[in-house]
């Protein structure tokens, strides 16, 4: 189908820019088609529900200021941008009215909606990437003290990727509005991982997202 075709194009870049095939002006050129090509994936996922459009973009700038407010390298903060850019691809295969419905899912249809994390995961292995997108899809939904899903990891057995998108990604949802509510802003976000840093959320992580805020990050709109 169109989305493998898609995975196929990206695993192509991405050997292409690992085995140095091409020179440096076109090193940046495949870059650029591959940050493109994610974008397409990441609006493929967000056709289906608009109440989250551009959820994935503002969850990747969030994750790639937190990754580099702690230290990590270019690369790995490339590897954690990229990475919550498509954390919600598996949401493709989970049907538009469930996403987009109005008020609160049943317990069917809310453990259909949380199938998207492996879903994702499975979609992302098929693609040959210097980086943890398919862990980054798996795992951002994995809780610290192991209350998370789909495979109920804890602590360090989550990867520190996955870890900052899971903190990015409920600030920026809260931030927005959602089918099933109106936005609850910024400060709500923020007051929500700052409770549950330790227990659900990585304390370093927490600290680096309020830190950024308190530095004047902004999502670049009215939230």
């Amino acid at each position: 189908d169109g989305g493998l075709h898609v995975l196929a194009f990206i695993t192509e870049l991405a050997g292409d820019l690992g085995y140095g095939i091409a020179p440096h002006r076109a090193a940046v050129r495949l870059e650029v088609a591959l940050d493109g090509t994610l974008a397409v994936i990441a609006r493929m996922t967000e056709t289906r529900d608009p109440y989250t459009a551009g959820h994935q973009e503002r969850v990747g700038t969030l994750s790639a200021a937190i990754a580099t407010r702690l230290g990590l390298s270019p690369s790995e903060v490339e590897g954690v941008r990229r990475g919550a850019q498509v954390h919600d691809v598996g949401k493709i295969a989970i049907a538009a009215e469930i996403l987009s419905r109005p008020g609160r899912l049943d317990p069917l249809e809310f453990a259909l909606v949380k199938r998207h994390s492996a879903l994702g995961a499975d979609i992302l292995r098929r693609a040959d990437l210097p980086w943890p997108l398919a862990e980054i899809a798996e795992q951002h939904h994995e809780r610290l003290d192991g209350s998370g899903y789909p495979a109920g990891l804890s602590g360090d057995a989550i990867c520190l990727p996955a870890r900052i998108v899971a903190v990015a990604d409920v600030v920026e949802a809260m931030a927005h509005l959602r089918p099933y509510r109106a936005a609850l802003g910024i400060d709500a976000g923020l007051a929500e991982v700052r409770a549950q840093a330790g227990v659900l959320f990585e304390p370093d992580v927490v600290e680096a997202c309020l830190a950024e805020f308190e530095s004047g990050f902004t999502f670049g709109d009215d939230a």
